[in-house]
């Protein structure tokens, strides 16, 4: 890289300079060596300066450019020379001095383009750091010293803590950049060891404001950093230090949105595996990132924005690489934002790097990659311009230059061929980012008059009273309009009972306009209401969701389509509210997971919590279950996905469930127990899950319960390898019991599936979990003919290989005998009119669609009862496990009629279809007893030709 010819005449100045004062120290330098020293010297005032006043550094730095990095080294090198310093002077000499040699060695490596960004602004924060944290514990040591040593009622020391703001925080600072800091400290209590104790808080202030100094005071030998204390609680009207009790009631009682927005990015310098740091996180954690997608920080980011482009246009900061239009702080805004409104729930929203932050933001899908794309590319090469700005002369700007020198500097540093090529890539990038921030969030000034029309504003206005209500309602020819004017009173009445603040009501009186514009253009707007109103009374007090909706008109579409078209939906978005994210992406709700996926969906997605925090992986699990469960009904509702297909989603989401349902129940036994020894060396677990019923046969509907048998291959006198040893089958039986734990236990996001084991040998008094030697004897010896009709409906849902072919070995044996005839058909009969008997319809003039003679279980028993009658011919005939499937089997293999097998398949389908609707809708599958008639006689007749002698 060659110096630019105008600044020749500088750089042989400053060369020559040199030469006469430090001739001895510019000696060594020469030839390569000598040419880059004379281009640092032209193209950095800064660098020029610190060498002529410290005859020392010419001599250190030609030996610290030969190393690559030099930040491992700060604390230890710093820390060593301060601890042979006792006097405070010498002390302030030191800090200084340190830090003008390495700031000097990174302008030299950012002015010859040796480092990258990254590395760079790493190296400036942790020099920053390394800078206060040995300061601090040299401090400490002196305070204590001469005030004693700060400890709590139990006499145990305490530390000062140091929170690193912004960009320090983020590990991003800037060359020049000012420190913003907080201190606090773990209790109160009073100092030990001096002659007169004073209270920890004195304490900390005189040890806090001795590190201000330190830092910020101009001496001989200049400053270390400029250092802002202003983002403290109650900024410079408060205390210096507060203790970690004083700052959370100040974070929870008046802590405000932007000191959120100021705290995403707030590390506790030093030490963060000690007790102090984790309180101190832990404390602060919750007032940050709010446990739900937090919506309500929507406004306070719109003032936010407001006030940027206001400081921009009062400012006139056109060329102005940080606050600008398009520059550095909108870059930040773009993904703080998105850290405050959605880091409660998205764990990898919450680095402090603005860098990985984009990078999750794109992952996540919050922002099209193009974008962050965009946005990062513009991000580095303005941070990269900001550095080397302030490298020229160790000034904090972020204005470009006036000046033709400084512009050449910068233009050389950046490898650009002018000035004019540069400005146009510059604003390039900074028009971009303008427009990304810009689109980010919407204006606050909104005319709702003109957004929703002015009929419904009033209709609102007046639904305390019926009658009014309905004279409005009279007016706009609103279908069902008594039903509806009811409905309005009954839902403001109970809104009356709610606590709703002041935003709250602001919140509703915008949002529910809109809502009654989208509701009563439909026909069905009266069915809709109640459904939409008992979601509305659930949320009232939970502003966030209010905001939700308030801010997404589509999303209200959304609703009132689901809500309209299933109260099932309906009901579980008013129990779920965090579903109400869903509506936001038509996306993905109307385009649920391809079943396939679900398995590494939920790997991903859990990923996110770590594997110890099982109460937050528990609630992960319900939660995903919930999202997926409202994109399948979306899609289902919308007409996407046909029955059959509907019942796969489901089926492989109950079995993606089960397999990390297991895994956290393996996790939580092998940690206290260890694994059961014959496992050494083999993959898998030797435990197997074996579905039954609608799991079985892969026809699971919305509110199935999951029916299972547990299997273990466990041989006796087996034990555990943990420190705390146990049998290997009590191991097993421990993990069953704890799998069927899991999916009862409800927690915020209900119970994730209610789980049947009756079926398993014995039913309710066995044993909870079998060896398939133990499974096998007893479907020979003891199983009656429904066990063996149960297992024509199974599958293994999970399990290693060797334990699923064992299984599907004795499945084979079972379903393969030759039987009596006329006893089967006696058994299976006897059967299916017991349970008619038990669950059929008891209402005259009423079809049980599932249990009345000629529904769905009488195809289901016909079935299985074929599969008993022939299996023995052909291993074909009992392949699946699902009714369908079997039927047009039995039929290839000329045991049903051609015609038989479809009319049967297609009552099955159609009484099927209407049951899966019936549930959409709530209502009960009890149905008229003139409907199905021709579906009804085609079961009837079948069952009469096969079940009857």
């Amino acid at each position: 890289m060659s110096l630019p010819s105008s600044l020749q005449p500088l750089a042989t100045q400053a060369t020559d300079n040199l030469t006469e004062r430090q001739p001895d120290n510019i000696a060594s330098w020469k030839g390569d060596a000598r040419e880059a020293l004379a281009f640092s010297l032209g193209m950095s005032d800064f660098i020029n300066s610190a060498i002529c006043s410290d005859e020392s550094l010419l001599p250190w730095l030609s030996d610290a450019l030969k190393g690559v990095t030099r930040r491992e080294s700060y604390r230890s090198l710093l820390r060593d020379t301060l601890s042979q310093v006792t006097d405070e002077n010498q002390f302030m000499k030191i800090l200084r001095q340190h830090r003008r040699r390495e700031m000097v060695w990174l302008a030299w490596k950012d002015i010859h383009n040796d480092i990258s960004l990254e590395e760079s602004l790493i190296h400036l924060s942790e020099l920053a750091e390394a800078m206060i944290m040995e300061a601090y514990h040299w401090l400490y040591v002196h305070c204590c010293k001469q005030w004693g040593t700060p400890c709590n009622d139990q006499g145990d020391p305490q530390p000062m803590l140091v929170l690193g703001m912004g960009k320090l925080g983020g590990q991003e600072l800037n060359f020049s950049s000012d420190i913003d800091l907080i201190f606090t400290y773990p209790e109160n209590g009073e100092t030990q060891g001096a002659r007169r104790s004073i209270a920890n808080a004195q304490f900390f202030t005189r040890l806090g404001q001795h590190l201000i100094k330190a830092l910020d005071q101009h001496t001989v030998d200049g400053f270390c950093y400029r250092v802002d204390m202003r983002l403290r609680p109650f900024g410079d009207s408060g205390p210096l230090i507060m203790s970690y009790s004083a700052m959370e009631d100040y974070y929870q009682e008046q802590g405000r949105d932007w000191e959120r927005y100021a705290m995403i990015k707030a590390r506790v310098m030093g030490d963060e595996q000690s007790e102090s740091y984790t309180a101190l996180r832990d404390m602060l954690m919750p007032f940050v990132f709010r446990r739900y997608i937090d919506f309500s920080a929507i406004q306070s980011l719109r003032r936010m924005k407001s006030m940027i482009r206001s400081e921009v246009r009062r400012r006139g900061l056109k060329d102005n690489i940080k606050l600008g239009p398009g520059g550095i702080r909108e870059i930040e805004f773009i993904a703080q934002s998105l850290q405050l409104v959605r880091g409660g729930r998205e764990p990898g929203l919450r680095h402090h790097g603005l860098i990985e932050t984009l990078e999750e933001i794109a992952s996540l899908g919050l922002m099209p990659r193009d974008e962050v794309d965009t946005l990062c590319v513009a991000y580095r090469y303005l941070r990269r311009v900001e550095n080397l700005l302030q490298a020229i002369d160790d000034k904090q700007t972020q204005t470009l230059p006036d000046n033709e020198r400084d512009q050449t500097r910068l233009v050389a540093a950046l490898g650009e061929e002018d000035w004019s090529s540069f400005c146009q890539k510059l604003e390039t990038h900074m028009a971009d980012v303008h427009v990304i921030f810009d689109q980010m969030i919407g204006d606050d000034e909104e005319d709702d008059e003109k957004a929703v029309d002015a009929v419904y504003h009033e209709l609102w206005s007046v639904s305390r009273h019926k009658d009014e209500a309905l004279a409005i309602l009279t007016d706009i020819e609103a279908a069902e309009s008594e039903s509806i004017a009811g409905a309005l009173v009954h839902f403001r009445t109970e809104l009356s009972k709610r606590t709703l603040g002041s935003r709250g009501r602001e919140v509703m009186n915008h949002l529910m306009p809109v809502i009654l514009s989208a509701m009563l253009s439909r026909e069905d707007g009266h069915i809709v209401l109640p459904r939409i109103g008992k979601l509305l009374l659930r949320i009232a007090t939970r502003t966030t969701y209010l905001e939700l909706l308030d801010e997404h008109p589509a999303a209200i579409s959304h609703l009132v389509k689901l809500c309209a078209a299933s109260p099932m939906v309906a009901e579980q978005l008013a129990n779920y509210p965090v579903l109400l994210d869903e509506l936001l992406d038509p996306q993905h709700l109307y385009h649920p997971t391809p079943p396939e996926q679900y398995k590494n969906e939920l790997f991903e997605y859990l990923a996110r919590v770590p594997e110890e925090d099982m109460e937050q992986q528990m609630e992960m699990i319900r939660q995903f279950k919930q999202t997926q469960l409202l994109r399948i009904a979306a899609a289902d509702i919308a007409g996407v996905l046909p029955l059959m297909r509907v019942s796969d989603h489901l089926t492989l989401l109950a079995e993606a469930i089960i397999q990390a349902v297991v895994n956290q129940a393996w996790h939580q036994m092998a940690e206290k127990y260890g694994q059961p020894t014959h496992l050494a060396g083999r993959d898998g677990k030797g435990f197997s899950v074996i579905g039954y019923g609608k799991l079985g046969g892969l026809e699971l509907g919305y509110g199935s319960d999951l029916d299972v048998v547990f299997l273990h291959d466990c041989p006796e006198n087996i034990y555990t390898d943990g420190k705390k040893e146990i049998d290997g089958r009590q191991f097993y039986l421990r993990l069953a019991q704890r799998v069927v734990h899991l999916f009862s236990t409800r927690t915020a996001s209900g119970v994730l599936y209610e789980i049947d084991t009756r079926l398993r040998p014995s039913g309710a008094s066995g044993m909870l979990v079998s060896t398939v030697e133990s499974f096998h004897e007893y479907q020979q010896k003891e199983a009656w003919t429904w066990e063996h009709q149960a297992l024509v409906r199974t599958r293994p849902v999970y399990g290693d290989k060797p334990l699923i072919d064992a299984f599907l070995a004795v499945r084979d044996d079972v379903l393969s005998r030759v039987r009596d005839t006329e006893k089967l058909r006696k058994e299976v009969a006897d059967m299916r009119v017991k349970m008619r008997d038990n669950l059929g319809s008891k209402n005259a003039g009423k079809f049980h669609i599932k249990q009345d003679p000629g529904g769905i279980t009488d195809i289901e028993f016909l079935t299985q009862y074929l599969v008993l009658q022939f299996g023995h011919q052909s291993a074909e005939l009992y392949r699946w496990s699902d009714n369908i499937r079997i039927l047009e089997d039995m039929e290839k293999a000329g045991i049903l009629q051609s015609g038989d097998a479809e009319q049967l398949v297609a009552a099955y389908v159609t009484l099927r279809d209407e049951i899966h609707r019936l549930n959409l809708l709530d209502k009960s599958v009890d149905v008229d007893n003139t409907l199905f008639e021709d579906e009804r006689e085609v079961v009837t007749r079948a069952w009469q030709k096969w079940m009857t002698v």
